[in-house]
């Protein structure tokens, strides 16, 4: 089995965090929650996502939920 990577990255000017677990053509969706935008490629399989505003999240959770599939993405990558 090959190994995958997850690309974390940490604006501190902009407050932005963007994890990427597969880099392939698509675009950012909204989530339920404006901070946080999902990465879709061109079929709608998750990619990773982006959160705005992370110091907002000071001492608090934050829990999105992801399109049916997501999860089972992730674990196998």
């Amino acid at each position: 089995m090959a190994q995958k990577y997850v690309s974390v990255w940490y604006d501190p000017k902009g407050d932005f965090l963007e994890v990427i677990w597969e880099r392939a053509a698509g675009y950012f969706r909204e989530t339920e929650d404006d901070r946080v935008m999902e990465k879709l490629d061109l079929e709608g399989n998750v990619l990773g996502f982006h959160v705005l505003a992370v110091r907002t999240l000071k001492g608090k959770p934050l829990e999105v939920a992801l399109p049916p599939g997501a999860a089972e993405e992730v674990e196998s990558s």
